[in-house]
């Protein structure tokens, strides 16, 4: 179902202070958006994993960026699904696709899902079962497999449990392919920034500070990588991050052990995604980790955030 255009939901400054969630219906409506850019060879994957899960009531939002290989003709494939929306028109990238996808939601629940990745089976029925056993809870997580170009499995990620101090030091993450929250959370802290390559870090980021957070130990998705991802581009993920870190006014505004926690993880970033390939930078975010790491706990053997299990 082609769906009409409508103005992106734009980031909001929401009080730092608990957002109020309502009660669950007892069949909660979830909403996916899917935003694309030429993913015509991976998009109907996607969309079949939402289409086959064993759970409704749900919608699909797919907002395509005007794509000039077959999504379109994939798109039209699924026919008149009502459960399916989408709409193929000129944007200036990820983040409007997804404000765009943010602003005709109408669930309860909301998961956002990259135009190359996948849901596993019984996803979305896990993830609701969770927000309903946890009323006080507007995010949850879950791990992901890592897949290949031909969807070959390569291996298992197994993130850490969710705390405030791990999330901000990244001895814990929030994959997006894997992660759902409440309607109230958007109605409070709005979409993307489109002043943040890693947006959708930036609104986690907004958001742990102002609900409970939780991570099941269940894995729920998939996660293409091959050489057309964003995700390479190392350099504009080190600078946002650390951006987003220093913009913050919840991480300004928190106690001296969370900032800590904070500048450990920009510099725990900036070497992970060391585009520079120096090992002197790196050395220098090295020390620069050792400092603040001085009143900034790690578990013995960390490795900041997740294990990989072939």
């Amino acid at each position: 179902m082609i769906m009409k255009n409508v103005d992106p939901l734009l980031p909001k400054t929401a009080p730092m202070e608990p957002v109020k969630l309502t009660a669950l219906p007892e069949r909660p409506l979830v909403s996916i958006v899917v935003p694309s850019f030429n993913q015509g060879k991976f998009i109907g994957d996607t969309i079949r994993s939402i289409l086959d899960q064993d759970y409704r009531p749900l919608q699909i939002h797919v907002i395509d960026g005007a794509s000039t290989d077959e999504t379109v003709e994939v798109l039209e494939s699924f026919g008149d699904i009502d459960e399916l929306q989408w709409v193929s028109e000129p944007d200036r990238g990820v983040v409007e696709a997804v404000n765009k996808g943010f602003a005709r939601v109408q669930g309860d629940i909301i998961g956002t899902q990259s135009s190359d990745d996948m849901y596993l089976p019984g996803a979305i029925r896990t993830m609701v079962d969770a927000l309903k056993e946890r009323p006080d809870h507007g995010l949850v997580y879950a791990d992901m497999e890592t897949i290949d170009f031909d969807g070959t499995h390569l291996f298992q990620t197994e993130i850490r449990p969710f705390s405030m101090q791990y999330f901000l030091n990244k001895h814990t993450w929030i994959p997006q392919s894997s992660a759902f929250f409440r309607r109230e959370m958007l109605d409070a802290c709005g979409g993307w920034d489109q002043r943040y390559f890693s947006a959708d870090t930036e609104l986690w980021m907004r958001m742990v500070f102002r609900t409970k957070v939780a991570k099941l130990d269940e894995c729920i998705s998939q996660r293409r990588v091959h050489d057309e991802q964003r995700n390479h581009q190392l350099a504009k993920i080190a600078d946002a991050y650390r951006r987003m870190v220093r913009d913050s006014p919840d991480i300004q505004q928190s106690g001296k052990k969370l900032q800590r926690a904070a500048r450990a993880g920009t510099h725990i970033h900036a070497i992970r995604y060391n585009a520079s390939g120096s090992n002197l930078r790196a050395s220098m975010r090295a020390c620069g980790l050792f400092i603040d790491l001085r009143c900034c706990w790690f578990p013995a053997g960390s490795n900041f955030g997740f294990s990989c299990r072939k």
